[in-house]
């Protein structure tokens, strides 16, 4: 559809309004792209590009600015995307490196790290396996009638619940049930522990009907809590942006932002894992629909962990966002893998 060079003065401008957020001129072309072009020629080339949709004009200014149907031609033919500074990924190994390890904490680190490193908006969807696999059962005596019951399985989440202990036992007792509770059980999945066995193994420790149920309880909560997290990064990163100066167009982005619901719509993980973007209308919701989005659907043997996204104008550097999407998502495999 569009030769040489046209593609080449349409990143051009692309590139250059994403960097300076200011209408792009025939006489900044000549300038930065080396073509040999007169600006008369430029100008041309130009209208052209207007005529076909690929460019506007603010009322305001003699130069252009890239339409929706730009940045999606951008996107699919000309983004070039760039390997991160070794500063870059030092930064991303060094933050979650300070950072414990539970899988909330990294996912919440994700969203975080996101954000610092594209200046937008980040979302982390992130859902809770159901093949999380048993680690280990611990007990917190509070006084010598209750103790917290905590199981942690291998993708660091946790289950507590507070629990009557039962009349005569010793805390030395409460080690043993739960070290032995712990050995029988480690490294088998939440939702393939068979009760009868787990109560063969209970009752010859204790037969304290309450503890036990308190017990079986806190495992099947485990092995069928499926809910998905929402985790999200420098929603005030979009106060920085020139297109969002006006308070009610941030208002209403907020809006969706604040909505559980509607961010889980958003960041649908339906379909197949890699990385996508949508641009202007191409989003679901009409209160972004002059932002864009790349998100990035992300599994571990076989099934989906979770989506992270970063939300910003349309203008927004695609090359950059796509290269720190890409390595965190690597990234975040091999943490996840060691789990």
């Amino acid at each position: 559809m569009l030769n040489d060079r046209k593609k080449k003065i349409l990143q051009i401008i692309i590139e250059d309004y994403i960097s300076t957020a200011e209408p792009v001129g025939s006489r900044t072309i000549a300038r930065k792209g080396d073509l040999g072009l007169s600006p008369a020629t430029i100008r041309n080339e130009m209208s052209d590009l207007e005529l076909l949709g690929f460019l506007e004009q603010p009322h305001t200014s003699a130069g252009r600015i890239p339409s929706a149907q730009a940045y999606r031609f951008y996107v699919d033919s000309l983004i070039e995307p760039g390997l991160l500074t070794d500063n870059d990924m030092a930064l991303i190994d060094g933050w979650y490196s300070e950072r414990k390890r539970n899988i909330d904490e990294i996912f919440h680190s994700t969203a975080k790290i996101l954000s610092r490193m594209t200046h937008n908006v980040s979302m982390v969807v992130a859902n809770k396996s159901s093949t999380a696999k048993f680690r280990y059962l611990k007990f917190l005596p509070l006084d010598k009638n209750k103790a917290i019951m905590c199981i942690v399985t291998d993708n660091g989440s946790i289950d507590n619940c507070l629990v009557k202990i039962p009349l005569g036992m010793q805390h030395e007792e409460l080690e043993y049930l739960a070290g032995r509770i712990s050995k029988q059980f480690e490294g088998k999945a939440l939702n393939e522990i068979d009760e009868k066995e787990f109560a063969g193994v209970y009752k010859n420790i204790s037969q304290d009907k309450t503890l036990f149920a308190s017990l079986t309880k806190a495992i099947r909560n485990l092995a069928n809590n499926n809910e998905q997290k929402i985790f999200l990064g420098g929603a005030k990163q979009i106060l920085n942006q020139p297109e969002f100066r006006d308070v009610e167009r941030v208002k209403e982005l907020l809006s969706i932002l604040e909505e559980e619901k509607m961010v889980k719509d958003l960041l649908s993980a339906e379909g197949d894992s890699g990385l996508k973007v949508t641009i202007g209308t191409e989003n679901a919701f009409t209160g972004i629909h002059d932002c864009s989005m790349v998100q990035a659907t992300y599994r571990l043997n076989g099934e989906i962990v979770g989506t992270m996204a970063v939300l910003g104008p349309t203008r927004m550097e695609y090359g950059k966002v796509i290269s720190v999407m890409d390595y965190l998502h690597k990234y975040l495999e091999t943490i996840l893998k060691n789990k």
